[in-house]
């Protein structure tokens, strides 16, 4: 596990002849020290206490000479203010903690961070696009070297970085907010649209026998009328001929009465 670290000769050394400045160096089994690996640089870790051994003189030494190594204590305070010593615990149950680095930043300092975060994202196969905490743990962590460098150059500069970093953490933050809200939401939704499905289904069935019985009916209904017209078509026809029977016995009796009345009065 890689780790940024001050370069004094106990865990580190040289790397391509160099002596000078901040260097990676890889924790193989050191005291059986294990921290989680970060982009920031920070200093040596300082044991806190060891199991068996009271070790609080040693360990307030070794606290004030990395906080008076560098700089100012007002600096030293802006910096640990802005990132906070890790703590941790090996499997030993010592515990340890790192200041961050006091240390200021050259330009092959700033190179190596570049290539650092480049493998980092390599080796935790993080992806270019979308959304991806890898990538954003990763930057956030190069943010926060940056941060730490440009803190120890000029503080009010390095407080201004840190409102930056704390703004746009907000506002990703809220946009989780705002998206598992939204996932909420629709879930809810959907088990309402769920939970009245079965309803809905019950109703579009009552209406679709309806809708039968009513055709049925409809069909009915054009039976009888079909069937009254007939029979009103029949009716009158009947009554048509009957008429036409009445009339014509009516002409056929009145023809014999002129020929009575002729031969009467001749």
């Amino acid at each position: 596990m890689w780790i940024w670290k001050k370069s004094n000769g106990n865990l580190g050394g040289r790397v391509n002849g160099s002596n000078s400045g901040s260097l990676a160096v890889y924790f193989d089994n050191c005291n059986s020290m294990t921290t989680p690996a970060s982009l920031v640089l920070y200093e040596d870790p300082i044991q806190l206490n060891t199991i068996g051994n009271n070790n609080e003189e040693e360990s307030k030494e070794m606290k004030s000479s990395s906080k008076t190594t560098t700089g100012s204590f007002q600096k030293d305070e802006i910096l640990n203010s802005i990132l906070p010593p890790k703590v941790w615990e090996n499997n030993e149950g010592n515990k340890f903690m790192q200041y961050a680095s006091k240390e200021l930043a050259t330009r092959l300092e700033v190179i190596r961070v570049q290539e650092l975060l480049d493998s980092r994202l390599a080796e935790r196969q993080a992806r270019d696009k979308d959304i991806c905490p890898v990538r954003e743990d990763l930057y956030q962590q190069c943010f926060d070297e940056l941060i730490r460098q440009v803190t120890l150059n000029q503080p009010e500069r390095g407080l201004l970085l840190l409102r930056v970093r704390d703004e746009a953490r907000m506002t990703v933050d809220a946009y989780k907010t705002l998206y598992d809200s939204s996932i909420v939401f629709g879930i809810r939704k959907q088990l309402q649209a769920e939970q009245g499905m079965s309803d809905m289904e019950e109703e579009i069935k009552a209406l679709e026998e309806e809708c039968k019985s009513r055709h049925t009916q409809v069909l009915e209904l054009q039976n009888k009328v079909t069937i009254m017209e007939k029979r009103e078509i029949e009716i009158r026809s009947l009554l048509e001929k009957k008429r036409k029977d009445e009339i014509s016995f009516l002409k056929y009796q009145g023809q014999n009465l002129d020929k009575f009345l002729k031969s009467v009065s001749g």
